[in-house]
């Protein structure tokens, strides 16, 4: 797969929602695991990043996603589905987060200390649904650094919330601390997605 260099913006626009495919397309593991490495320079809430994937190549278990969201067909004829997770308890991971970061020449051992301690106290006092609305946004952000990723490599995508997501759960053996998010479909559009209207700046910007 070759692609010509764009910029930013001619990536956002040119992005389109696909939902038709081309069959017999097959992604290298690599190249999607090269764009969920990229995409994990996406912003998250103390740095925590609470993301977590579930990548799905396999015939049998994208059909069983099909299954799983109302029957929407992209799922099961991409050649690649990326669950997007959202970890609720992921400052426990902070001491490791902090410590490499440290270690990288990022930040003094004194104030890895000081936002280890603070990120802990902060999240595992905070009502969990305030948790879980923060986990959901930070996984928007790094969904949405995908989406622009595989369509820099000339891959097409849809992003669907649309699933049964208790179901998804209990099928894959989800812990409890990890809630599904967003099914982004992935491969080479069949045909060309439709456009979509936009309203305009005066009807959604107020300048203060």
């Amino acid at each position: 797969m070759t692609t010509s260099t764009q910029s930013m913006t001619d990536l956002m626009h040119a992005r389109k929602s696909v939902r038709k495919y081309k069959a017999g397309v097959s992604i290298p593991q690599e190249t999607l695991a090269k764009i969920l490495t990229d995409a994990t320079s996406a912003p998250s809430s103390s740095n925590t990043q609470p993301w977590r994937f579930l990548v799905f190549q396999d015939q049998e278990l994208k059909k069983e996603l099909r299954g799983l969201a109302y029957n929407q067909e992209q799922l099961e004829t991409s050649s690649a589905v990326i669950a997007v997770l959202a970890d609720t308890e992921m400052y426990t991971r902070s001491e490791e987060i902090y410590s490499a970061t440290c270690e990288q020449g990022f930040m003094p051992r004194d104030v890895a200390e000081k936002m280890i301690e603070n990120t802990i106290n902060l999240y595992k006092n905070a009502p969990k649904e305030t948790v879980k609305n923060i986990v959901h946004y930070d996984a928007g952000l790094i969904s949405m650094q995908i989406l622009l990723l595989a369509k820099e490599r000339g891959y097409d995508t849809v992003t669907m919330g649309g699933f049964d997501k208790v179901k998804f759960a209990e099928r894959f053996e989800l812990p409890a601390n990890e809630v599904p998010v967003v099914l982004i479909a992935i491969g080479e559009a069949a045909e060309p997605a439709r456009g979509t209207s936009r309203m305009p700046l005066e009807r959604i910007v107020k300048f203060l």
